[in-house]
């Protein structure tokens, strides 16, 4: 099968709404992602002082979200500031609105 150009922009953007769909699949990321937007940018410490959460199980959290591309990391020695990635967000909510259209 010959592989077009939409063809390969089709997956491309159905992998990506998969990955980000997957990062969004436990009520506590969405929460992260709610805290973030509020907050701009916060470190680690400063979200296991909002969530009931061991820092492990924060950062675990995090490192999902930032493989999704939806938030990104500064380090800041010792510490990590994570704030939302603008640009791959507006991606997200387009292909979210793409799809449910």
């Amino acid at each position: 099968m010959k592989r077009t150009l939409e063809h390969i922009e089709y997956q491309e953007d159905t992998e990506a709404l998969a990955k980000i769909a997957k990062a969004l699949g436990h009520p506590t990321r969405i929460a992260i992602l709610r805290h973030l937007e509020n907050q701009s940018c916060c470190f680690t410490g400063d979200l296991v002082d909002v969530f009931p959460l061991a820092q492990s199980t924060v950062s675990q959290h995090l490192k999902e979200l930032k493989n999704a591309g939806l938030i990104k990391g500064e380090l800041k020695p010792p510490k990590i500031k994570y704030c939302i990635d603008q640009e791959n967000w507006k991606k997200a909510k387009s292909l979210f609105q793409q799809f449910f259209e």
